[in-house]
């Protein structure tokens, strides 16, 4: 078993083509012994937003608090607290926060190159 306080985890600013004002912290992964899946919590800054990308894994995402936008290849759609999102492998995706607060999100990815930092 492996139990963590997140709050002992640092910070890092997500350093990529197309990010703005993104933090991440990797709370779960192979290095705690978790062989399939890692747990990442994502920290959009007022007007930032994800990389608008696809990629071969799918994505679990939900959102802890705050509310922004999820920009698919089937437009945009509104989330916020207490959702969780199902974003399937190569599907064009991009997460923005709302102008005025924080969207923080816990999202969850198979390892392998979606765990790759």
């Amino acid at each position: 078993m492996y139990i963590i306080d997140a709050q002992q985890f640092e910070t890092q600013e997500v350093q990529s083509e197309g990010v703005e004002n993104v933090k991440i912290q990797w709370l779960i992964d192979e290095s705690c012994g978790a062989p399939n899946f890692a747990m990442r919590r994502f920290i959009v800054g007022p007007h930032g937003h994800t990389p608008r990308h696809a990629h071969d894994w799918e994505h679990e995402v939900y959102v802890v608090r705050g509310h922004g936008i999820l920009v698919t290849e089937d437009g945009e759609t509104q989330i916020g607290p207490d959702q969780a999102v199902f974003v399937p492998g190569g599907e064009t995706h991009q997460f923005i926060s709302s102008e005025d607060e924080i969207l923080e999100m816990l999202c969850l990815v198979p390892n392998g190159p979606a765990t790759e930092h």
